[in-house]
């Protein structure tokens, strides 16, 4: 009898671009629920792009766009990486939708009514400045624990500590760097507390990976707080009902965008929204990675305890991705975007290495560059293709194009590679791919060692029958491999499925075996990676190195016993107009991650300003500050536009550099002397 299945991914953030980090669980989610659909069960996998919060409306903001032209733009982007790397949503939607209003309201009704939802006052970090109280990561200062500077309102980077706002020392608004005050506002709690039981129970009966409950174990060592799920305005979100300036946290109705996303598409196939989420008879599976087991494994299943709604069967948990070992990163042009990706390699290299590498447990997979092209060109080309290739125009163009029975020995090879299925779905179904892949490889090895053995390009020449047999038992092994590794590479598999004239292919299609079939021409299944596309994938990640950026981004320091540069004389130097400027736009450069595009207002007159200066500051940590710029200089045409001005800064570069600032009481247009 087959399975009713619903499966969620983590929703992308509508801020900005999908990279191959991303893709991680995509495709770990993507490939399981091919699998299961391969395994004929009826199997739905929804997901949506998280598109409220505070980032995103300052995000706009600095576009000057509509928050709602944003997440539509990004909407845009994200679906195609998507179907460009083979990943098959059911239903790919927005949280900024009238069903996860209409949902979110219901759970927080639910909450209300039976006594899970409290209010007080409490006490928040405010900007008089940007006139809005400041989200956790919209305030910086000293780490209250260990005294890192430059750390977030909510955790230390350094010492890992987490903290209030209120707590952080030294704190300053991230938008214009002015010092908050502090400002009571009344807030809505979630009562967490009141479930504790419940979720321990589900966590103890298997929910999640061991090592995933417990972490979240150490959650109840102190006892569960109430959370916090209210945010004031300006927000973009939901309000809460009865409210007119004070909004859903986005992380209350985010993992409620699944169900909406699941209940858009229902009304639009005539389906039972109820039924599917919510009755025994479909399962329901979430696939996470390991920064958000919290949310997920803790307040979401008590969320939805409280509002009658049934938890998901199990939650499944995914590490991080490294890239050579090393955490990706931006500032060094190691953090590749999916597009990027797609711009020079074939996505099944990636599915398949992924694929490779991922197991049921939570560790981190490295993506080693040399390991993934001797791995692809090895497992996908050298072996498995080439099985095909050394097959189907021979049996075509030479023994009249049909697969005939299998002498005694093929037949042997072909129930040895069938005998394996249960297995190779038993892996697929607990998430150990690398285990499938292994099982995969190995079988590969045999038929290509049965090749080596028959020698068909041989036996061709003195018995045609005995090589048709050959090569059909080949081409039959062939076509169960395919199989077994279909979920995996959808394209590859469509292809084989193309030369070999077959229906596609399922689970249930590895007992038979092909006889008196007529097949078609053989066509190239796959490329070698080739390392030029591989370098220029990475070139293309890394941040450009402009020749107009601000004078002190210097990437090699000067030695102590340098020469100073030439004199100039007093007349010259006059001629360098210097001014205090505010930053009143601060955005980053698409295609050119050193690069930051600002507008200066200097005493009311605008210039737009190219700096390179993003491996120092993120542009939210510059917007309303105020800088010293040289206001005079010519404008230079760049490849991302004109560059008017450029403001001065000191240090050696890279990250170690900082802008210089006028003493407080400054005002743009001023003259520096």
């Amino acid at each position: 009898m087959s399975r009713k299945i619903a499966v969620t991914s983590a929703l992308p953030y509508a801020n900005g671009p999908i990279h191959i980090g991303h893709m991680v669980e995509y495709i770990q989610t993507d490939i399981w629920v091919r699998f299961q659909k391969l395994c004929n069960n009826e199997c739905r996998y929804f997901c949506a792009d998280d598109a409220h919060g505070t980032p995103i409306m300052l995000h706009a903001r600095q576009k000057g766009i509509t928050p709602q032209q944003l997440i539509d733009e990004i909407h845009s982007e994200h679906s195609k990486d998507f179907a460009d790397f083979g990943i098959e949503f059911d239903n790919f939607y927005t949280t900024h939708s009238d069903e996860n209003k209409a949902l979110s309201e219901y759970v927080y009704s639910k909450l209300k009514d039976n006594g899970s939802i409290a209010t007080k006052t409490i006490e928040q970090a405010y900007c008089n400045d940007c006139n809005m109280f400041l989200p956790d990561r919209f305030i910086k200062g000293v780490c209250p624990k260990c005294g890192a500077a430059d750390q977030y309102g909510d955790s230390c980077d350094q010492c890992g500590a987490t903290y209030s706002p209120t707590e952080l020392r030294e704190a300053r608004c991230a938008i214009c760097s002015s010092k908050p005050v502090r400002k009571e506002s009344k807030h809505y709690f979630f009562k967490l507390s009141k479930y504790e039981s419940q979720v321990k129970k589900l966590l103890e009966s298997g929910h999640a990976h061991k090592s995933v409950a417990n972490k979240i174990g150490e959650w109840f060592k102190s006892g569960l707080m109430d959370w916090d799920i209210s945010r004031d305005g300006p927000y973009f979100g939901f309000k809460i009902p009865g409210e007119e300036d004070k909004y859903f946290y986005v992380w209350l109705d985010a993992p409620i965008g699944y169900m909406a996303s699941a209940k858009n598409f229902c009304e639009k196939n005539g389906i039972d929204f109820d039924q599917l989420w919510n009755s025994k008879e479909w399962e329901l599976y979430h696939f996470i990675g390991k920064d958000i087991i919290n949310f997920h494994a803790l307040f979401w299943p008590a969320m939805l305890m409280g509002a009658g709604f049934k938890t998901a069967n199990k939650l499944f948990v995914h590490g991080f991705l490294t890239l050579n070992g090393k955490k990706m990163s931006k500032s060094k042009g190691t953090l590749i975007k999916a597009r990027t990706y797609l711009n020079h390699l074939d996505p099944q290299y990636l599915r398949y290495y992924y694929a490779v590498k991922l197991s049921d447990g939570v560790d981190d997979i490295d993506f080693n560059i040399e390991d993934f092209i001797a791995r692809v060109n090895s497992d996908l080309v050298g072996k498995l293709a080439n099985l095909s290739s050394r097959s189907v125009p021979m049996l075509k163009k030479k023994l009249g194009g049909k697969i005939i029975a299998m002498d005694e020995q093929g037949k042997e090879l072909v129930s040895k590679i069938q005998a394996q299925k249960n297995s190779i779905i038993a892996d697929y179904e607990s998430l150990k791919y690398r285990s499938a892949m292994r099982t995969i490889s190995t079988l590969t090895d045999e038929v290509n060692k049965y090749i080596d053995e028959k020698q068909p390009w041989v036996s061709i020449k003195t018995n045609e029958k005995e090589t048709s047999e050959t090569l059909s038992a080949v081409l039959n092994a062939v076509r169960i491999l395919t199989i077994y590794i279909k979920a995996v590479l959808p394209d590859y598999a469509a292809k084989i499925e193309s030369i070999l004239n077959i229906k596609p292919l399922t689970f249930a299609d590895s007992d038979e075996v092909l006889v008196d079939h007529e097949i078609e021409k053989f066509n190239r299944l796959i490329e070698r990676v080739e390392m030029e596309k591989v370098e220029a994938m990475l070139e293309e990640s890394k941040e450009e190195q402009p020749q107009e950026e601000v004078a002190a981004v210097e990437e090699t320091k000067i030695e102590l016993d340098e020469p100073l540069a030439d004199e100039c004389n007093f007349d010259d130097f006059m001629k360098v107009d210097l001014r205090v400027a505010k930053i009143v736009l601060a955005e980053n450069v698409e295609g050119a991650d050193k690069l930051l595009h600002l507008i200066l207002d200097i005493g009311g007159i605008k210039k737009n300003v190219f700096a390179g200066i993003s491996k120092a500051y993120k542009p939210e940590d510059l917007l309303g500050r105020l800088v010293v710029c040289v206001a005079n200089l010519a404008p230079r045409k760049m490849r991302f536009g004109v560059s008017e001005a450029m403001i001065v800064a000191a240090g050696p570069g890279g990250s170690e550099i900082s802008i210089i600032s006028p003493d407080s009481g400054a005002k743009p247009g001023q003259r520096v002397h």
